[in-house]
């Protein structure tokens, strides 16, 4: 399975991403919105973990575009807890949204169902 994690407090997304790389999961990681939508377009990524409050595209948008634009899952990771932001990011595309601080057993879980499901050439 394909990750990419854009987030912009990069011990955070480094340690997401070690611990991804761990439970067999190829990573790659941004730090900032304008690098994650440009990897996020061209890469063919199964599932996108991703921050709203970015520098650069912010995460609403890249959501939107990714979405639109590709097969693409989306998990939104983000300190915003609230029902209304929850219910925001779920209008933009994101599959599922998970906030901080987080379990990241749980983490792991929603990912793996968002991927899609092996085609036999796995």
């Amino acid at each position: 399975m394909r990750v990419l994690v854009v987030e912009d407090e990069a011990p955070l997304a480094d340690a997401v991403a070690r611990g991804l790389r761990r439970q067999g999961m190829s990573v790659d990681v941004a730090y900032d919105g304008d690098d994650g939508f440009g990897k996020a377009i061209r890469a063919g990524y199964d599932v996108l973990v991703l921050d709203r409050d970015l520098p650069g595209m912010s995460g609403d948008d890249i959501c939107r575009a990714v979405t639109a634009k590709t097969p693409t899952r989306v998990l939104m990771l983000t300190a915003n807890s609230t029902d209304t932001a929850r219910a925001s990011g779920l209008r933009h595309g994101a599959s599922d949204y998970v906030t901080k601080p987080f379990a990241f057993a749980d983490l792991v879980q929603r990912i793996r169902a968002l991927a899609p499901p092996p085609t036999g050439n796995d």
